[in-house]
């Protein structure tokens, strides 16, 4: 009777990647860098396939004419056409003009201060709105304070006076503006316009 139990473990079937011999099934017999792309051995099976070419996921993939990189209209602002945008913003005397501007209201807004609700917060804005065929270009750019943007959203009939009424005014003095530099980047910067005495 012993040996009818025995002779069934034997038979039962073995595993899918060893036997119980130890030898290595046709899965697991290909050495390291025999395959043609040369994965890792942690590299999964799947991996193996869509390198290998034996099941193409992106063969059937097809381009219109319409989708060239020309036509490309992102809904953010790239950042080469942001740090334009923020150049082309008016100066404020006396201030780094890369630390501080004002924006087409006449706002004072921080560059370090973005997308968030505070009166020196700015936003990068579609003059003619994204959702209204407005590209997002240099042209079509401008810096204004986030409350302002916010209210404005995508209305294009919406006047420079309404606009203005909606700015977060705040008073900043010289003194704030140094503690923000302090806080944002561990330095003070003057601009060339400043004149008067440093303290140094």
């Amino acid at each position: 009777m012993r040996r009818s139990k025995e002779s069934k473990k034997k038979t039962r079937p073995s595993s899918p990647l060893r036997d119980r011999t130890g030898s290595p099934t046709s899965l697991e017999s290909r050495p390291y860098g025999s395959h043609p792309s040369s994965l890792s051995p942690s590299a999964s099976l799947l991996d193996r396939d869509l390198v290998t070419g034996e099941s193409s996921l992106l063969g059937d993939l097809k381009f219109s004419p319409d989708d060239s990189v020309s036509n490309y209209n992102p809904r953010s602002f790239p950042h080469s056409v942001k740090q334009q945008c923020w150049d082309k913003a008016e100066k404020i005397k006396g201030r780094d003009p890369d630390r501080w501007r004002r924006d087409a209201l006449g706002n004072t807004v921080f560059r370090k201060l973005v997308g968030c609700p505070g009166c020196l917060c700015h936003d990068y804005d579609h003059i003619l709105p994204y959702s209204k065929g407005g590209k997002s270009t240099l042209e079509n750019c401008q810096v204004l304070q986030a409350t302002v943007n916010r209210s404005k959203g995508n209305r294009t009939e919406i006047s420079r006076a309404e606009l203005i009424q909606k700015s977060s005014y705040c008073r900043v003095s010289g003194r704030d503006m140094d503690l923000l530099e302090l806080s944002a980047y561990g330095n003070v910067h003057r601009g060339q316009d400043s004149g008067g005495c440093r303290i140094q």
